[in-house]
């Protein structure tokens, strides 16, 4: 029985979001297609948990979580637009440019 509580603790923290997007960071657009009127300003790797003790978690938990930890770093440069310049990885990495498109 207690074998069954942790799996099920253990499948509801899997589902967790713990990445908080920031005010700024949420001033920063995700685009698939970067304008050729941007700037690029650099990258970022953004990294975060695949698994919780070996559960892995919901792959769109995955990608939300890198993508808010990229928007808070690009706005932390800067920047006001980023584009995945990667995949992500089996575990939890991905690589996002940073641009300045606006004013």
């Amino acid at each position: 029985m207690r074998f069954l509580a942790t799996c099920l603790c253990l499948s509801l923290l899997s589902a967790c979001t713990w990445v908080k997007l920031t005010e700024e960071g949420g001033a920063v657009t995700v685009v698939t297609a970067v304008p050729s009127s941007c700037k690029r300003l650099g990258s970022t790797t953004s990294s975060t948990k695949a698994d919780i003790a070996s559960f892995d978690r919901k792959s769109e938990k995955v990608a939300t979580e890198l993508q808010t930890l990229a928007r808070n770093s690009a706005a932390k440069m800067g920047g006001d637009t980023i584009s995945a310049e990667s995949e992500v990885s089996e575990t939890g990495e991905q690589t996002f440019g940073i641009y300045r498109c606006g004013a």
